[in-house]
């Protein structure tokens, strides 16, 4: 894991607001990635996390700064090259039932973007369903299922299958698992570990849970006001950051589970 496969560069996000104030989203952003990482970034509501998801997906143009994949400069591609990156960099999205067609069933859901891309035939479509099912533990009968027939843990595994479906170098989970229920969450993550070790690829995981982060990434990063504050490699504990947000951060999570734990011995 020592080779950087994504690489940021001073980068920025301002927007003009109606009475054109400017606010700062992102503010001189810098950090790697390297291939086969876990890279968790952190931070609460307002921190820039989805603007920056935004400008990584090439969905929302920076002020200024670089993005680099394997090297290259992706914000100077043109529309075609853009096209052709597409499959190399996938995304899974923080609501599962939202992100999916509620017309479709989940063998057309997740083996469409192998048709966009001229990968996949018709005559090979079911089997391919059944691989890419079988990659996020949901059995074959679930490819001819629509979205409101499965629950929300389910939902987020076919929106996974659907994003492995191009066998993506660099998968991006925003807020993945903040629509699911606790013991879904964990479901979800270790299924995300299991799969990094098959495939190899590079997973940067948004949240506002530092627990859930800190539990399996390689590296976290805490975002505050458009800024990256702290960062944290494997081998350092949260209880060593000197950055009195993360201490802050931190500190609401032994809280939560102090509660939630008292709440236990109380037999609610």
């Amino acid at each position: 894991m020592g080779e950087p496969i994504l690489e940021i560069h001073d980068l920025s996000k301002t927007f003009v607001l109606a009475n054109k104030e400017q606010l700062t989203a992102c503010d001189q952003l810098s950090f790697s990635v390297n291939k086969g990482e876990t890279v968790g970034i952190v931070g609460e509501s307002g921190s820039g996390k989805s603007t920056l998801v935004n400008m990584l997906m090439l969905m929302e143009p920076p002020t200024s700064g670089k993005i680099l994949y394997r090297g290259k400069n992706i914000l100077q591609l043109e529309h075609k090259a853009i096209w052709k990156l597409r499959p190399a960099i996938q995304m899974v999205f923080q609501s599962p039932m939202a992100s999916i067609n509620p017309r479709m069933k989940v063998i057309d859901v997740i083996t469409e973007p192998l048709f966009n891309y001229k990968r996949l035939q018709s005559k090979d479509k079911k089997a391919k369903a059944r691989e890419l099912l079988e990659m996020v533990e949901l059995s074959e009968e679930y490819a001819d299922r629509y979205a409101h027939q499965l629950s929300g843990g389910q939902c987020q595994r076919v929106s996974i299958a659907r994003a492995l479906a191009l066998q993506p170098e660099i998968l991006i989970c925003d807020e993945a698992t903040s629509a699911l229920d606790v013991s879904v969450q964990k479901n979800i993550v270790d299924l995300l570990i299991k799969l990094q070790k098959q495939t190899r690829m590079t997973i940067l995981f948004i949240s506002h849970d530092l627990a859930l982060v800190q539990s399996f990434a390689h590296k976290l990063l805490v975002m505050q006001r458009g800024k990256i504050v702290d960062c944290l490699e494997e081998e350092q504990s949260l209880d060593t950051s000197k950055v009195a947000y993360t201490k802050t951060l931190l500190n609401s999570v032994y809280s939560l589970t102090k509660v939630r734990k008292q709440r236990l011995a109380d037999g609610h």
